[in-house]
């Protein structure tokens, strides 16, 4: 499983433009994983975009990962789900979808990766990183936590928010085995920009 770049969508950064066309062209310029993350829509229209984005990861081979909703990640067979620490716990949600699929698990400390660990989580998402203005409500964490997270837990641990072309470097001084992005990637110039993250993404984790 290659976690090195993992997309989350946010469709407000896109000026309009289709979701669907832009996790595309960022696939197609080297994103590894994407997360559908939709947190104001109907549980309908979230469910016909997971479809939709369904069939694009699936023509390109890359997992799709839905965000909290472990009902539209059933619904839509995605490869899996990220939960945060608000929602199901991950021993729970292992007993619903099965072995074969993927989890993901928001922690904010130390304790709490041990804990997505211990009931099964696949990797662990340590965050915020840095202020983001994606979760106004994040805790952010220190890279001394992040440091410590990646030293004790043996599963995949992934870096997310606030994550930028300016200060990725310093997450990848740490045994991460991905970044998660949101404006950094869907901003501006997707091919671009994915192709920037990737070159400092494989000069520093090989």
């Amino acid at each position: 499983m290659d976690y090195s770049l993992y997309l989350v969508t946010d469709r407000t950064y896109l000026k309009g433009r289709s979701l669907f066309d832009a996790v595309e062209e960022a696939i197609n310029a080297g994103v590894t994983v994407v997360q559908l993350r939709e947190k104001n829509i109907s549980d309908r229209e979230f469910y016909e975009m997971g479809l939709k984005l369904r069939e694009v990861t699936k023509k390109y081979g890359v997992p799709l990962i839905i965000n909290d909703r472990v009902d539209i990640a059933i619904a839509v067979d995605a490869d899996g789900v990220h939960l945060g620490q608000e929602e199901l716990p991950a021993k729970v949600v292992r007993e619903v979808i099965g072995y074969k699929k993927i989890i993901g698990v928001s922690a904010s400390s130390l304790k709490e990766a041990e804990e997505a660990y211990k009931y099964g989580a696949d990797y662990i998402g340590v965050g915020a990183i840095f202020p983001t203005p994606s979760k106004k409500d994040a805790k952010y964490v220190g890279l001394q936590t992040l440091k410590e997270i990646t030293e004790k837990i043996p599963i995949p641990i992934l870096a997310i928010g606030g994550i930028s072309k300016e200060n990725i470097q310093e997450v990848l001084k740490y045994n991460i085995k991905g970044v998660c992005c949101i404006s950094a990637i869907l901003k501006g110039d997707v091919s671009e920009n994915v192709r920037f993250l990737k070159n400092i993404i494989k000069r520093n984790m090989g």
